[in-house]
């Protein structure tokens, strides 16, 4: 039988994770949920057109998206899946099997990429809402193809900045200075220096522009928890000050208040890049990602001109 669409994996991903409360590794809910819909080693051993992954992999990694675009599942750490309290409340409020029209709205409704739960104190970091999709039958192949990536990056980028939000601090200080090389910053590598750690006056590190170094720019990576605010982008642009630096670039994976924003932009020397931003300029430059070359067949008319 052909390998079941991602919605239909929806629920064996959802009362796998109920049963196990502390959370599972992924390939535990991939081999339950191929389990559940009583998958073949035939279905099983199918890989998408690319040769990237299984089919049925894919699609219950795109299931458990959609269970975390609800908020009803996390990734706590790398390749491990947990439901969230509310999920853990969604599923014991609707006992098995699920209707359609749940199956539906939650394969379709939730087009906003949702990370954590928004607090008084923190402001999730989401990606843009995008409108549902108009009806297929209406759209062209080339439209939905664009949509399809579109949703890829989208989600992609979600992924990022999770797993950014875990690395360590040195290792995301690391990242973002790969990233700013990649950019065009620095005439090679060795043009990046990391100065983070004890004593650093909030100068994580440092990127040479010139090969005599006249010209630098200055870099603050913090993994933060909470939304930045006026003050530590206040604190970063006096130990800009400090250096008589006239570049620095604040990044985080979390985001910024519109204070601190303003601030930025009206002292003219400060840069601020938040978690989705960092993670779209990590999709482009390919950097924690692999780019999957796609070959689109269309018509060279002027092949056949004689």
């Amino acid at each position: 039988m052909p390998v079941p669409t991602y919605d239909k994996f929806i629920e064996p991903v959802l009362r796998y994770l109920v049963e196990h409360p502390d959370g599972a590794p992924a390939a535990d809910v991939h081999n339950a949920a191929a389990d559940a819909l009583h998958l073949s080693d035939t279905d099983r051993s199918e890989v998408l057109p690319s040769g990237a992954q299984r089919v049925y992999k894919n699609r219950i990694g795109w299931a458990h998206d959609r269970l975390k675009r609800a908020g009803f599942s996390q990734s706590p750490k790398w390749g491990y899946w947990q439901l969230t309290e509310q999920g853990r409340t969604f599923a014991s409020s609707h006992p098995a099997p699920l209707s359609a029209e749940t199956v539906e709205k939650l394969a379709s409704e939730n087009t906003d990429i949702r990370l954590s739960a928004a607090s008084d104190a923190q402001e999730s970091v989401t990606a843009p809402i995008v409108p549902a999709p108009p009806d297929t039958a209406k759209v062209s192949p080339d439209d939905r193809l664009e949509q399809a990536l579109s949703e890829l990056r989208r989600s992609v980028t979600a992924e990022l900045v999770e797993t950014l939000s875990k690395v360590s601090p040195e290792h995301f200080e690391d990242i973002v200075l790969k990233v700013l090389y990649k950019m065009g910053y620095g005439r090679s590598e060795t043009d990046l220096a990391r100065t983070g750690g004890p004593g650093d006056a909030g100068i994580d590190g440092v990127i040479s522009l010139d090969r005599l170094g006249f010209e630098k720019v200055y870099v603050q990576a913090k993994r933060w928890q909470g939304v930045v605010g006026r003050p530590e982008v206040q604190a970063f642009y006096g130990a800009l000050a400090g250096q008589k630096a006239t570049k620095g670039v604040f990044i985080t994976t979390s985001t910024f208040t519109p204070q601190a924003t303003e601030f930025a932009k009206s002292v003219e020397r400060i840069v601020l890049v938040n978690g989705v931003k960092l993670a779209e300029f990590m999709v482009e430059h390919g950097i924690g990602v692999t780019l999957r070359p796609l070959s689109v067949p269309k018509l060279d008319s002027s092949y056949f001109e004689e």
